[in-house]
């Protein structure tokens, strides 16, 4: 017979394995896991600014482009701050949007349109529209932010010819125009390659593919090619990176509502 400490340290034993056991097969918990190691392996990038080339197509294949530029603040205990500035062609220049996302309320966004000299509020039930004739909608223009979302682990596929975890996650915001996600997650690193969108009604609506991927600031990946597909309309958006800069010197000031209008 085992002595009353030893058998007593086997117990804790026992138990710590059978919860971890658990755990591991708690479907949930696995898709909050890995949802948080995700968001971590994103974290430390301070601010950003990425020059990006927008290509519009409709159903029959015409196309049009944009060129905008993008600055991201990271802020630490709420979710970030975006500015998002359209610097060609000629009919959408100087239009800047404002995303001031959060953990636990909703965004705050602006548009600033240069038309009308006037920035404009864009109301939660407003969120799921679509951002400037894109396939993006402006809730697709938020930072990823764990808290927002109820995860699950739905399985395991090779996806892009990476092994990856593939995780259901469902708005728990109000107004999203999603009834879930599901994301195929690479189990290496832990980047998004892919992200399928369920309208309301649990009808597939839009696929986001990321692809290209490269190493910046010896610490993070990037994908510098991105495209959103609407397999109910046919049309697509795709986004590819010009420039890229981490660690970009921006402050707090340069996300300030008064910079929609100054910041071109």
């Amino acid at each position: 017979m085992l002595p009353k400490k030893k058998y007593k340290l086997l117990n804790l034993f026992l138990l710590a394995l059978a919860l971890s056991t658990q755990a591991q097969s708690d479907p949930v918990q696995r898709g909050l896991e890995i949802a948080r190691e995700r968001k971590a392996r994103d974290s430390g990038w301070v601010t950003s600014e990425v020059h990006y080339r927008m290509t519009l197509r409709n159903v029959a294949g015409d196309t049009s482009a944009r060129e905008i530029v993008t600055r991201t603040l990271e802020v630490t205990g709420d979710g970030d701050k975006s500015l998002t500035l359209f610097k060609q062609p000629a009919d959408v220049r100087g239009t800047a949007f404002l995303n001031y996302a959060h953990i636990d309320t909703p965004d705050d966004q602006w548009l600033f349109l240069p038309a009308l000299q006037r920035v404009k509020r864009i109301a939660s039930r407003n969120k799921s529209g679509p951002f400037m004739g894109s396939e993006f909608a402006y809730e697709d223009l938020s930072s990823f932010e764990v808290e927002k979302y109820v995860f699950r682990l739905v399985g395991e596929e090779t996806f892009a010819g990476q092994r990856c975890f593939v995780v259901e996650s469902i708005p728990n915001y109000e107004f999203s125009g999603y009834k879930r996600r599901v994301s195929w997650i690479d189990q290496s690193h832990y980047r998004l390659l892919k992200t399928e969108y369920y309208d309301r009604k649990d009808s597939l609506l839009k696929t986001l593919s990321l692809s290209d991927y490269q190493w910046h600031g010896e610490h993070f990946w990037r994908a510098h090619t991105l495209e959103m597909v609407n397999h109910q309309t046919g049309k697509s958006t795709q986004m590819l990176v010009q420039q890229l800069k981490l660690d970009a010197g921006l402050s707090e000031r340069d996300f300030k509502k008064s910079a929609l209008k100054r910041a071109h």
